[in-house]
């Protein structure tokens, strides 16, 4: 029998998700964005609907640790990738719940710059600039768009 008691101390509709729950998910689509994987075959190979994969990118729902295992292994990545780069402020409010006694069931919602690692515009400029087959091409690219961004850094 489930512990209802336990469902009224999380979160409720309006409520933002958990800062780390948002970080993970973040990191799954990052990964599966860069294998050029769409939510609904990321699904199935985890035997879930692309909804499901959904919330867990948007960090709607927490994801178990036995489903970030076998996310780690159909995204090819250790379990760790989907921690890393977390910013100190996810990190620091789960250190936060649990020394108030939360133990893992309050949440806090703490704002965030958004990651410009994981926008659509960033993950597509990757793969298109790795779909260049040409080497010297890339490279030549690289160099005009960080010279781009140099200068456009010295403007400000």
């Amino acid at each position: 029998m489930r512990d209802v008691s336990r469902r009224s101390a999380g979160r409720t509709k309006s409520d933002k998700p958990n800062p780390i729950d948002a970080h993970v998910g973040s990191r799954v689509r990052l990964r599966r964005t860069l294998l050029g994987m769409s939510q609904e075959k990321l699904g199935d190979a985890i035997g879930l609907t692309f909804q499901q994969v959904q919330k867990y990118e948007r960090g709607a729902n927490r994801i178990g640790a036995s489903r970030l295992f076998k996310l780690s292994q159909v995204l090819d990545v250790p379990v760790s990738f989907f921690f890393d780069d977390m910013p100190a402020e996810a990190a620091a409010a789960a250190v936060d719940d649990d020394e108030a006694g939360g133990g893992g069931f309050e949440e806090r919602s703490v704002t965030c710059e958004p990651d410009p690692m994981a926008k659509r515009e960033t993950l597509e400029l990757v793969r298109a600039y790795y779909r260049i087959n040409d080497p010297s091409v890339r490279k030549q690219l690289f160099q005009m768009t960080k010279t781009l961004g140099d200068s456009s850094q010295n403007e400000h």
